[in-house]
Formats: C-alpha cells, structure tokens, sequence
C-alpha cells in the first residue's frame, strides 16, 4: 500500500482547521446564548430568586408550589387543550390542502402555497391585531355577520368571555401555523416516486390507495418533522395570548409560556419562573421522544 501523500494530508487538516475556524462564532453563540441560559435555568429553579437580594436556595420547593398552584394547573390544563386540538387539525388541514393543490401545478400551486404562507411571514403583532379587529365586541366581523344574518342574536364578547376566549385562541393559532406544514408537504408530495404511482393505477389501486399505501409512508419523515415542531411551537404559545387577552378573563386563556412570563417579569419570581420552564422543557421533551418512537414503529 502506497503512503498517503504528505501534501493531501496537510490539504486536508488545512481544510479541518478552517471549517472549525468558520464554526467558532456560531459556537460561542450557542453556548453563550443557548446553552448557557439553560444551565442557569435548571440551577436557578432550586432558589428563591427574586431582585434585590441573594438567591436563597430552596432545593425543590418551587416544584412542590408548582403542582400545588391552581392558576399553573390551569395553564397547563389549557396548554394541554391547545396541543390536544391544534396539532391535529393543523397537520390533517395541511395535508389535506397541499394534496389538493400539488394537483393544481404551475403557477396556480405557487399561488397558493404563497397565500397559505403570508400569516407565517408576516408579524406576529400585525396578524393579532387583524384578528383582534375581527373579534371586537361592539364592530368586528364577527360580530356584524353574526347578527346580521341572524345567527346571532347581539354581539358577542368574543375574547373576554371564558367560554369563547380559548377557542378564538386555538383559531388564530391554527390559521397561522398552517403556512410551513403546507409548504413541506407539497415539497414532500414532489418527491414522491411517480413511477410507483403511475404502476399502482395501472394494477387498479385508486388514488386513495395509492396515497396511504405509496405517498403516505414517503412523506412520513416530513410529518414526523411537522407533528414535532408543531407540538413545540403550541406548546410555547405566548404572543397571542400576550397581545389578545393577557391571560383572560379570569385566567381562562393563560397557557404555561405566558404564566412563566408573568411570574419572572411581573412579579419577578425568577426561580419559580425558571421552575415552570423546566417542567415543560421535560413535557416537550418526552412528547417529541414519544412521536420519533411511534414513527419508527410506524
């Protein structure tokens, strides 16, 4: 066996050395900005810390209060309802559009992906006042359509009404999750062998066989992505209820995300905060390890 030449391998560490070098900034980002933050995180959970004075350690007292506050139980409670509807709809609307619009190709399929993905371009800030202009009380759309076509009898409050107010939630959500699934799943669905397709109408299958028993098994590592990152981001919901109701009326909308926000920056509660970010770092965690489980089995 000829020896490697002695140029190639210092081509070569060259080349390593320069792409760590291209790594470094992006490395100290993610510890500084990352990794870091969440050390201090689960450390922090373990202290009474507050501003203005030392931290007291408290080791898993914070936990204990966790599990033993009403208004955490609910946040989580609605959290849980969020992900439990939003999920679903969001992945089965997605699919369901970008198979009807794969279809379509050409301009008219670019069209719409573009449509679907505007809200996720678009501030989150602008889209909720939209949808807040929408839900007002005395002359939002809602409102006006409702009474008059005489659905409704009078006006609604649509977002400070507690048997209302989560469900507008879980709406806008879905409305302005939906862009990125659509936009995967068409990209999925191009992938697609054709050729098994075409072989599979010849022997007779109809297009719905040929979708759960040929696409369906192709795109899954696309939905396993989008079931997982779905899962996450109404999990970490936050600017809507921020924006729209502030956790209302009477605690009806507060989700984990905005209750930990309450606590750290309202009432400067930082352990306790940080406490409630751990729980659902582990909550997130062990859903995420419960979808890639049920996808390989799959």
């Amino acid at each position: 066996m000829s020896k490697k030449n002695p140029m190639s391998r210092a081509l070569v560490r060259r080349e390593t050395l320069a792409g760590y070098a291209f790594m470094v900034p992006s490395l100290i980002f993610f510890l500084g900005f990352v990794i870091y933050p969440m050390v201090q995180c689960v450390i922090t959970s373990f202290f009474d810390s507050t501003m203005n004075r030392d931290d007291i350690f408290i080791g898993f007292a914070n936990y204990a209060e966790l599990f033993q506050d009403p208004i955490f139980l609910g946040a989580l409670k609605n959290t849980v309802i969020i992900v439990i509807v939003s999920v679903p709809v969001t992945c089965i609307f997605s699919l369901w559009v970008s198979s009807v619009i794969y279809d379509l190709k050409g301009p008219l399929c670019s069209a719409f992906r573009c449509i679907f993905y505007l809200p996720v371009v678009t501030g989150s800030v602008a889209v909720t006042v939209v949808w807040k202009w929408m839900f007002n009380n005395y002359y939002g759309i809602f409102n006006y359509v409702g009474t008059s076509t005489g659905i409704l009898k009078q006006n609604i409050n649509w977002l400070g009404d507690e048997r209302f107010a989560l469900g507008c939630i879980i709406l806008i959500l879905i409305t302005t999750s939906v862009g990125q699934p659509i936009v995967l799943y068409v990209s999925a669905l191009n992938n697609v062998d054709q050729s098994l397709v075409e072989a599979a109408e010849v022997d007779g299958a109809t297009k719905m066989q040929c979708f759960w028993k040929i696409k369906w098994p192709q795109i899954m590592p696309t939905t396993l992505y989008i079931l997982v990152i779905t899962t996450i981001n109404s999990f970490q919901c936050f600017a809507l209820i921020q924006l729209l109701t502030s956790g209302g009326p009477n605690h009806s909308t507060d989700t984990i995300m905005y209750y930990i926000y309450y606590n750290a920056f309202k009432l400067y509660r930082y352990g306790y905060g940080n406490a409630m970010g751990v729980v659902l770092a582990i909550i997130i965690a062990v859903l995420s390890a419960v979808q890639f489980k049920m996808a390989k089995t799959d």
